[in-house]
């Protein structure tokens, strides 16, 4: 038997001789190497690496309906009480139970993350890893079509009591006996580089896991899993000692185990293994797991390092990158980013929240009107929430930057009774951002409107002792919105709500000679007061037949129609106008496209494509990455022109007007 075993480890380690130099490439990925180098090792996908339902989207879930269906009317229908089957009847909440745990886990995994404390990895994530994963919940559909399946052919058998103490135990001793073993050499053999070519490469393509990593696989492999981990749960049926709290248990325990496994933090404290020291090779921790992800060819087992350690796979760095793990306090920003809620669904947009909603633009969906109790349970929690939140993290060359969310929404923004409360939690931030030493915080969304950024600016002056900066970034949407007029025009049409920005914008824009036409005689009085010189090219009109239109907050539908066909609508406002023309084009709002060396995104803000950052947020950066050491908000503001230059030397680029 051991020369077996042997033989075989051998012929493993031929694969991974094979594949070291594929390794090598790998590691040097990292460091800045194309990484078309993946889409290579998949060139040659081996059989059933798509999931059949990969077109239906979200509507891959009617595909458990029937079995819901089926389970459901059986039991209803069903008047002997003993004859009703239970295990059926719960297969469907156990799914979104399934659903939730998951969901959990990549909340307070990302969470955690962000903050800093015991993270195992500096390496970023970015939208490709974000895409590539979210087919993670594919295997609970599965998993739902197996126990129904299983449910109707072997109807009997599945018809199962509630609870055993002692199947529930043959269960999990099951498990940790024969499918760990069993999977620890089908790991192995999937590093082999026929198999890893074909199927596993696809799951080692992300360096840094998060919980949703942990099913991220081709079909192919997860029915080979699936296979591995029935045995316990058939086996019980077979003796006669399956359970329904046995079976749910062993799959929840998997989730837990594998969730907690593929997070890029340590939690699991020294005292654990310092009580029982056994324990460490029955059960895994994130460190161990995680290393198999960077040396590729340590640390195979699924949950128990037992066999690792008795075939000589574990990793020789596996206590110290455990260890110093737990002694990494939580990260201190450079930069913070101050935004907040906007509408009662747009927790589920946070980077905290749906990784495949908060990956794409900010647009209500249909289906998450069904997460009301949810919803509604998040906004009472706002209520009570006493200081703003980590929502993400990310770098930019030296620079470590945050994004934290006041727990406001919009509605609660415009209310005048809530504006004193959310002054405080705004005051409070910037009071505990310059504790943890950073250089700079920029408001974001309605943080820099007006009566907000003026009490700011007030709350700076009171204290003096404050060494952070904070920027609300009006020099800089005043230089974007400027750069976005084409060149070719002689004048524009302002309307909407005029603000600082709007001086400087107007200012800029006389100067060059553009003649700025204003349709409100309010705006244009505003613009007087402002600077009476500007009336050599501003004027008063009642035309609206010009083909650039400056708009911001009033903006009506009625105007919008007003406008000629071909009409280019660039946003000033902090929100962006309802698009209510398809002969139009409409621009975002100011905002830019972040460079590479901006590091970690892997979300959108708000409603701005992917890698680009509102103005408020890139000034932030610009000022504490050059060094300007001044405040801007209230009433000051920057020098436009050489904060835009400082954002286009630093490699931050405008976004194309969209056609």
């Amino acid at each position: 038997m051991y020369e077996c075993l042997k033989a075989i480890s051998e012929f493993f380690e031929f694969g991974y001789i094979y594949t070291y130099k594929g390794i090598d490439i790998l590691v040097e990925l990292q460091k800045g190497i194309r990484k078309e180098w993946w889409s290579n090792m998949a060139s040659k996908p081996g059989i059933l690496s798509d999931w059949p339902w990969k077109s239906m989207g979200n509507f891959k879930y009617a595909l458990v309906v029937p079995g819901a269906i089926y389970s459901t009317y059986s039991f209803i229908m069903c008047k002997d009480e003993n004859e009703r089957n239970w295990f059926m009847f719960l297969v469907l909440p156990f799914l979104v139970f399934r659903l939730i745990h998951y969901q959990l886990w990549i909340s307070y995994s990302r969470y955690r993350t962000a903050k800093g404390n015991n993270r195992i990895l500096d390496k970023s994530i970015d939208f490709d890893q974000v895409d590539r994963e979210r087919s993670w919940d594919d295997q609970i559909i599965l998993n739902g079509i197996l126990f129904y399946g299983a449910g109707i052919v072997l109807k009997d058998q599945f018809n199962m009591p509630f609870f055993k103490a002692d199947g529930t135990l043959i269960i999990l001793l099951l498990h940790w006996g024969p499918a760990e073993f069993l999977y620890y050499w089908l790991h192995r053999a999937l590093h082999h580089h026929y198999l890893y070519a074909r199927y596993h490469s696809h799951h080692h393509s992300s360096i840094v896991t998060e919980p949703n990593t942990s099913f991220v696989h081709p079909m192919a492999e997860v029915l080979a899993y699936y296979g591995l981990l029935l045995i316990p749960t058939l086996l019980s049926v077979y003796i006669g000692k399956a359970n329904i709290v046995g079976v749910f248990t062993y799959v929840t325990v998997i989730d837990f185990l594998n969730n907690m496994g593929h997070c890029n933090f340590e939690f699991i404290p020294q005292w654990f293994y310092t009580i029982f020291p056994p324990l460490k090779y029955i059960v895994y921790n994130p460190s161990f797991h995680s290393l198999h992800h960077t040396q590729f060819r340590t640390n195979y087992t699924l949950f128990c390092p037992l066999y690792d350690y008795v075939y000589g796979t574990v990793d020789k760095s596996t206590d110290s990158v455990y260890e110093n793990a737990l002694k990494r306090e939580a990260e201190s920003p450079d930069v913070v980013h101050l935004s907040h809620l906007t509408t009662p669904d747009s927790i589920y947009h946070l980077p905290l929240g749906f990784p495949s909603l908060s990956s794409k633009p900010q647009v209500s969906k249909w289906y998450l009107l069904f997460m009301w109790p949810v919803t509604v349970w998040s906004m009472l929690l706002t209520w009570v929430l006493g200081h703003a939140f980590i929502s993400e993290r990310s770098a930019f060359k030296k620079l470590k930057l945050q994004a934290w969310v006041v727990p406001k929404y919009n509605m609660q923004y415009s209310s005048k009774w809530q504006r004193e409360t959310i002054s405080k939690l705004i005051e409070q931030a910037i009071r505990d951002a310059d504790k943890k030493g950073a250089k700079g915080l920029s408001l974001g969304l309605l943080n820099q409107h007006e009566v907000f950024s003026r009490n700011v600016e007030l709350y700076m002056k009171r204290n003096p002792q404050l060494k952070i900066k904070v920027v609300d970034g009006s020099s800089l949407a005043a230089a974007i919105v400027l750069n976005s007029i084409p060149k070719e025009t002689t004048q524009v049409l302002l309307r909407g709500r005029v603000s600082k920005d709007v001086y400087v914008l107007v200012q800029a824009l006389c100067q060059k000679g553009i003649k700025v036409l204003t349709v409100q005689e309010d705006e244009y009085k505003k613009l007087l007061k402002f600077d009476n010189k500007l009336q050599s090219n501003l004027f008063l009109s009642e035309r609206y037949d010009t083909k650039v239109w400056l708009v911001g907050d009033g903006l009506t539908d009625k105007e919008q129609f007003k406008a000629p066909k071909g009409t280019i609508f660039i946003p000033f406002s902090i929100f962006p106008p309802k698009k209510v023309r398809k002969d139009c084009y409409y621009h975002t709002t100011p905002a830019m496209v972040a460079p590479a060396s901006v590091e970690n995104l892997h979300s959108c803000e708000d409603w701005l494509p992917r890698r680009a950052m509102s103005a408020s947020r890139v000034a932030g950066i610009i000022h504490a990455s050059e060094g300007f050491d001044v405040n801007e908000c209230g009433g000051t503001i920057f020098s436009v022109d050489k904060v835009w230059e400082a954002s286009l030397e630093n490699g931050f680029r405008p976004l194309p007007i969209s056609t």
